[in-house]
């Protein structure tokens, strides 16, 4: 079995593999049928299954094609997409159509399984950034939760105040 043979053979195993059938999914429904925006509408809950989705590119990239490089990406595309889902008054909802992060994350493993040499270099010339963004990423997350709750908490207060009753 020569070097090209073998490599189609590997291709058609991580392609076959139950996770990958998964992201395939989850990317068709969470972007091309808009369901990340749509969950996205209940509050507070919506984001947190949109990241969920993420669960397998990560253990995909993590554990199958084995790339910390491709994992940190991947992570990024999520966290990013949490973030940007946050975005009160429906406009996260609007910008979770076009972001569309599991179409990028599927694109960068694809890259992987067919040996994209020039995804691969991308991917690996970005992880350094990737980490970096991510730590970002988890500090604004972090710093929009408080806002969300500390905004609730004032409206809260405006409608439900003993000068009210």
């Amino acid at each position: 079995m020569n070097k090209e043979e073998k490599r189609e053979q590997q291709r058609k195993r991580l392609m076959d593999n139950k996770a990958y059938q998964t992201m395939k999914g989850l990317t068709k429904y969470m972007d091309r049928y808009y369901l990340d925006a749509l969950l996205g509408i209940i509050p507070g809950w919506g984001d947190v299954l949109a990241v969920l989705s993420a669960i397998p590119f990560v253990y995909f990239s993590m554990r199958v094609i084995k790339s910390i490089p491709l994992t940190l990406a991947i992570i990024n595309n999520a966290l990013r997409d949490v973030l940007l889902g946050m975005i009160p008054f429906f406009v996260g909802d609007v910008i979770d159509i076009f972001h569309r992060s599991n179409t990028k994350n599927m694109a960068m493993i694809q890259g992987f399984v067919d040996g994209d040499e020039t995804i691969i270099k991308e991917v690996n010339k970005r992880a350094w950034q990737s980490a970096v963004v991510l730590v970002l990423l988890l500090i604004l997350i972090g710093l929009l939760i408080w806002l969300l709750i500390s905004f609730g908490s004032y409206l809260y207060s405006l409608v439900f105040s003993p000068k009210n009753c």
